[in-house]
């Protein structure tokens, strides 16, 4: 019987990245685009008369600039496009909702734990790249 030792692995890691990082963009993309980016595109002003106003910014505005990085950053993390620039604009905005709107809690009424997922999976994508099933690889050949 064939052992298999750590420097034979029975998959190599690049296969295995090549696998994961898809769906790690579209975990964390499409739920971002189409649970929190979309509906407040589409109830923008319902939405803006319940956002915080936040750095010297109205609501509307702050609303506005959400939209950009949940809308926007997700639907280019999700088909692998300036991915890296993408998931880190992502992972500010959890940021900025994990501690301004969460209060940095996991627990609760106002439970923080989603935003954090949100934040550790973008900054995963930031970290490590598209993979190469993106149309970043495209683009660079």
């Amino acid at each position: 019987m064939r052992r298999f030792s750590k420097k034979s692995p029975l998959i190599s890691s690049s296969i295995q990245q090549d696998a994961g990082l898809p769906l790690l963009r579209l975990g964390v993309g499409l739920p971002m685009l189409f649970n929190h980016g979309l509906p407040y595109l589409t109830h923008y002003e319902l939405e803006a008369a319940r956002f915080l106003p936040m750095f010297g910014l109205d609501a509307g505005t702050t609303l506005g600039l959400a939209i950009v990085a949940e809308l926007g950053g997700a639907s280019l993390m999700v088909v692998g496009l300036f991915t890296r620039l993408a998931a880190l604009v992502v992972a500010v905005t959890m940021t900025v909702a994990f501690v301004r709107v969460h209060g940095a809690s996991f627990g609760g009424e106002q439970s923080g734990e989603l935003a954090f997922l949100y934040i550790v999976g973008a900054s995963a994508l930031s970290i490590m790249g598209p993979g190469r099933f993106a149309w970043d690889q495209k683009r660079s050949l």
